[in-house]
């Protein structure tokens, strides 16, 4: 079967399956595993090249709603009449749901099964050690640092934060994605911030910033030196690297919860 994937997350699903030398064209941003780096690209995930896609005449397009502004990939798709599936997680779960989703798709269902096991069995072991913390400190994540964007409540982040032994700040906010300002995380007061810019590579980014922002230097994570700068691949992709992450953060926040767990190697993702 020839597959092409126009998402970062959804070239990866393709991976964790086992399934990437079925994949025939990629997105300009789908950088890992590195052995889909050879593969042509079609432009950036919100401007797909349609034209240079439909000549790789594929089976099947992995499609995605995950940012604002895929719409236009979609129709596209649509009218021209090349067979495709949607994906747009929410959650882990539904991480975990769009495994099979790919996997009967493709007709590789009874390992999408087996591999959403292993999935599940990764999740139930945070899920252990978060439920052991007690004091389990507020964070503030960044999205992207002018306008300031911040996961709500409606997002993976918000799990992760709690897998990971702690509380995102803006979970009160019922939204997906939340524009704010410098003064509202400002009275949050969060006991942690964790910079992850979408698309930015972590050498990239500057934390110097936060100190020039109105007030910020009164901040408990900035005078407590907990700020982090974390890799955005890890957190800000609907995809099963969300466990790295997870295992990641649960190690800065709670070491001695979560040294001792073990990642699948199928789920060390910097070891591919």
């Amino acid at each position: 079967m020839k597959l092409v994937s126009i998402c970062p997350s959804n070239t990866e699903l393709v991976h964790y399956l086992g399934l990437t030398h079925f994949l025939i064209g990629i997105d300009d941003y789908s950088d890992w595993p590195a052995s889909i780096r050879h593969l042509p690209r079609l432009g950036p995930d919100l401007s797909i090249d349609m034209d240079l896609l439909e000549k790789l005449k594929p089976d099947l397009v992995l499609a995605s709603l995950s940012v604002p502004g895929m719409e236009k990939n979609i129709e596209q798709l649509v009218k021209r009449n090349i067979p495709h599936i949607i994906l747009n997680p929410q959650s882990l779960q539904e991480i975990g749901e769009d495994l099979l989703t790919l996997g009967k798709a493709v007709g590789y269902e009874e390992h999408a099964e087996k591999t959403l096991t292993t999935y599940k069995a990764v999740l139930s072991k945070f899920h252990l050690a978060s439920k052991e913390i007690k004091n389990k400190p507020t964070l503030y994540w960044e999205w992207w640092p002018k306008p300031i964007f911040t996961p709500g409540s409606i997002n993976w982040l918000t799990e992760v934060s709690e897998l990971a032994g702690g509380r995102n700040v803006f979970k009160d906010v019922d939204l997906a994605s939340v524009q704010t300002d410098w003064i509202d995380v400002y009275n949050r007061n969060p006991e942690h911030i964790c910079l992850a810019w979408v698309g930015v590579q972590k050498e990239k980014i500057k934390p110097q910033i936060l100190k020039k922002r109105p007030n910020w230097l009164k901040l408990d994570a900035i005078i407590q030196n907990r700020v982090h700068i974390l890799e955005e691949a890890l957190y800000c992709r609907p995809s099963p690297r969300l466990l790295e992450g997870i295992w990641t953060l649960g190690n800065i926040l709670h070491p001695e919860a979560y040294e001792d767990i073990q990642l699948p190697k199928l789920f060390q993702t910097r070891q591919k």
